[in-house]
């Protein structure tokens, strides 16, 4: 097995990009609401990087090979966890503030640290990460207890906590179950596949499909699902194969950091010092969780 390589400039560079997209994709999510239902956008964010994927598939012929016994079940298990967590993140930031909502979010790592302290032999927490545990879970606490702001919703960030469980529970089950030996292509064409179909269907359910549609938020949704729900996480299983999983972790704790920064530049928001301290919190907590 080739030694994969440490971070150079080039990865930090790809690294620091991709957290620029991840962190400006929340703004994108936020005023495309605007045009679509939350959840219909998604199920349409879905079905857009589903066909770009098959594209991609077809014009580079990956090996992808048969599927382990069980990984096609647990390939839908995978998808309903993706339509659990988009349906409350794009609800979540449809009522509360890109900065409130990324910095819950975004904690993502520390409860998959927890969850693999407790279920995976050899995962323990050390002394360190378990410090950043604590910081994290600190500052989602801070964010979510702060009610400052016009806002502020507390369903809202509640929602992008539960979107914050749908996400590591998806990471779990690609470690532990079938599916962690099926490439990352093939894991990614049944979270688009299923949460495709399901969301959409499931969109009358959660109010009118679109309201005022206008072409901005069109391309809102081709960018989400072009550069974000196909193209973009190619790059990640692409950057996951040349450089260190440990330390491409490491730079995920810049999504939340650019995140609040774009939702204070970008959709004018008002963020009290609470929501500063709960993004230092967070993102300190990512950063010491993620050190080995």
């Amino acid at each position: 097995m080739t030694e994969k390589r440490p971070i150079d400039t080039s990865g930090a560079a790809l690294l620091t990009g991709f957290a620029l997209l991840l962190a400006f994709n929340q703004v994108v999510i936020k005023v495309t609401g605007g045009g679509f239902g939350p959840v219909f956008q998604a199920g349409l964010r879905s079905a857009i990087g589903l066909l770009v994927l098959a594209v991609w598939i077809a014009l580079r012929r990956p090996r992808l090979g048969p599927l382990p016994r069980g990984a096609a079940l647990w390939g839908v298990v995978a998808g309903l966890l993706f339509c659990f967590e988009f349906i409350c993140l794009f609800i979540a930031l449809d009522v509360t503030s890109v900065s409130r909502a990324s910095i819950i979010f975004y904690s993502m790592p520390v409860w998959l640290a927890l969850a693999a302290h407790l279920l995976l032999p050899g995962e323990q927490l050390t002394r360190v990460r378990s410090l950043g545990l604590v910081l994290a879970m600190g500052g989602v606490a801070l964010a979510v207890l702060d009610r400052g702001g016009g806002t502020a919703s507390l369903a809202g960030d509640l929602l992008a906590l539960g979107a914050t469980f749908g996400w590591a529970g998806i990471a779990l089950c690609l470690r532990i179950t079938p599916l962690a030996a099926v490439p990352p292509v093939t894991q990614l064409v049944f979270q688009l596949a299923v949460s495709a179909v399901l969301l959409t269907a499931a969109a009358p359910l959660f109010g009118p499909l679109i309201r005022a549609l206008e072409p901005l938020h069109l391309w809102g949704l081709a960018f989400q699902g072009i550069c974000i729900a196909s193209l973009g996480y190619l790059l990640w299983f692409q950057l996951i194969k040349i450089y260190r999983a440990s330390s491409v972790a490491s730079f995920s704790f810049l999504s939340p950091v650019l995140a609040v920064l774009m939702g204070w530049a970008l959709l004018d928001e008002v963020i009290g010092p609470q929501v500063w301290a709960a993004l230092a919190l967070v993102a300190a907590g990512v950063f010491l969780i993620n050190r080995k």
